[in-house]
């Protein structure tokens, strides 16, 4: 290699270094804008904050970069309790998940949980196809079931755009009825009020969809996932 070549071999690689400090820094300087807005809008905002939270929502979201809970609620932070996952299920024996459900029903008294899913999903979309996916396949194993349980009346759908956001409802719905299945959310409802939710985002002008499909009581669910003794 001559030294034209390592010159330019050396510029491509300083070239590909400053572009991803770039991007890191992005965020960074992004963090110190948001920080001075908040801060002429209430210099008091921060320590508020730092007090702690009581949030009335538990949000259970996909973690699709462009579903953010608090932005396309119009909430602050400190409002929405968030936890997200690949195509926003809710899983008996995902302990991760259930944790958090535990401590923002027992401990944070959340008023509401809130299953959002969305249209154009890719966590549903790779579920309705037989294509391998590696580990990921495994978690959406559980939407491969939703599929199976709904297939005639997916079936009778012959729009492609259409079934897979029939798909997305149908997922966001039968989560809703896990939440409801859970022995933390059936010991609230021994307690107080609990409302279950389940919302579908469109990506294409922002709306939020109320499935309505609430379970606000246990006497909603099918006697045989009653917990007694509870």
């Amino acid at each position: 290699m001559n030294f034209r070549a390592k010159s330019f071999s050396h510029i491509i690689v300083k070239s590909k270094v400053e572009i991803m400090k770039a991007s890191y820094d992005r965020l960074f300087k992004g963090n110190d804008e948001w920080i001075k807005e908040k801060l002429k809008l209430d210099p008091e905002y921060f320590k508020r904050l730092a007090k702690g939270q009581k949030p009335e929502f538990l949000w259970i979201g996909c973690s699709d970069s462009r579903v953010p809970a608090n932005e396309i609620t119009g909430t602050e932070s400190g409002e929405i309790f968030v936890h997200r996952n690949i195509a926003n299920q809710v899983i008996h024996s995902d302990t991760n998940m259930l944790s958090v459900l535990q401590y923002a029903v027992e401990y944070l008294h959340v008023k509401h949980v809130i299953v959002c899913g969305h249209y154009g999903c890719g966590g549903v979309k790779a579920a309705m196809d037989t294509q391998y996916v590696g580990l990921v396949g495994r978690w959406l194993a559980h939407i491969k079931d939703i599929f199976q349980l709904n297939k005639q009346t997916l079936d009778e759908i012959n729009d492609p755009e259409a079934r897979e956001k029939r798909m997305v409802e149908l997922n966001v719905i039968e989560q809703v009825h896990n939440l409801a299945k859970t022995s933390i959310v059936q010991k609230a409802w021994k307690k107080r009020e609990l409302e279950i939710h389940g919302w579908v985002y469109s990506l294409e002008d922002g709306r939020i969809i109320d499935l309505d499909c609430k379970y606000s009581n246990i006497d909603q669910l099918e006697p045989i996932y009653r917990f007694s003794g509870i």
